[in-house]
């Protein structure tokens, strides 16, 4: 049986993303002009600050709700999406593309991706070999 999986190795790495992440953005937004590299700059660090924020929101929910918690990267994979997510709704803003059924179908699509990946990662599982005994003894 596999060790429970514990918050403690990522609370450091965390907290410095989320400082990382939301103090570039801030620092950005104050002392920059918004030309070409400091808008992708931009879409960096809310994928960062986003990712870094969700991720222990997602930790929590895997692990309280979930019977078997998955694995860490599934985790890390799905604080992604929604740093993924809230910089796509950034992107779409700026040509005023955002609407419900926008934001909806973006989190559906990305839900479903999700749901695919988990289905294939269950279906590729293999149960722990056991080594066999010497029957001839």
């Amino acid at each position: 049986m596999p060790d429970k999986l514990t918050f403690r190795p990522y609370i450091f790495r965390a907290l410095l993303l989320i400082l990382l992440g939301w103090g570039g953005l801030g620092a950005l937004l104050y002392f920059t002009e918004p030309t070409i590299f400091p808008r992708w700059g931009f879409f960096a660090l809310i994928v960062i600050a986003l990712s870094a924020t969700a991720f222990p929101i997602v930790y929590f929910i895997a692990t309280r709700f979930d019977e078997t918690p998955p694995e860490a990267y599934v985790i890390v994979r799905q604080a992604i999406w929604v740093g993924v997510f809230g910089a796509t709704l950034a992107w779409l803003q700026l040509a005023r593309l955002v609407t419900l059924y926008v934001i909806l179908g973006l989190a559906g699509g990305l839900i479903a991706i999700e749901s695919v990946l988990r289905l294939r990662e269950r279906a590729r599982w293999q149960p722990p070999r056991v080594e066999d005994h010497d029957e001839s003894a």
